[in-house]
């Protein structure tokens, strides 16, 4: 087992270039965080983020074989849902005050 941890020496070639690419798209994703012009900017690339790490956990999990990263990745899943759902509320509430 501690050789495929350390080595992953059977892992496909489309996988870590899967990875990478997730990789990217996630720093990508940081840029627009830290430079978006508006809140809700922020808070799209924060749960584009979010989708890229449940992607990033998926392709983890099986690569490992550890079905714990699966269970992990639907949690973030749901929790990032959940906070885009509060976000859409809390705006759709601040456009109805006058």
């Amino acid at each position: 087992m501690s050789e495929r941890l350390i080595g992953l020496s059977g892992v496909s070639p489309l996988i870590t270039l899967s990875m990478l690419l997730l990789t990217v798209g996630l720093l990508l994703a940081l840029v627009r965080v830290v430079r978006g012009p508006s809140i809700p900017d922020r808070v799209i690339a924060l749960d584009f983020m979010a989708s890229l790490v449940v992607g990033l956990l998926l392709l983890l999990g099986a690569t490992l074989e550890l079905l714990s990263i699966v269970d992990i990745a639907i949690v973030l899943a749901l929790i990032a849902f959940l906070s885009t759902v509060a976000f859409a509320s809390l705006i759709e509430r601040r456009t109805r005050e006058p």
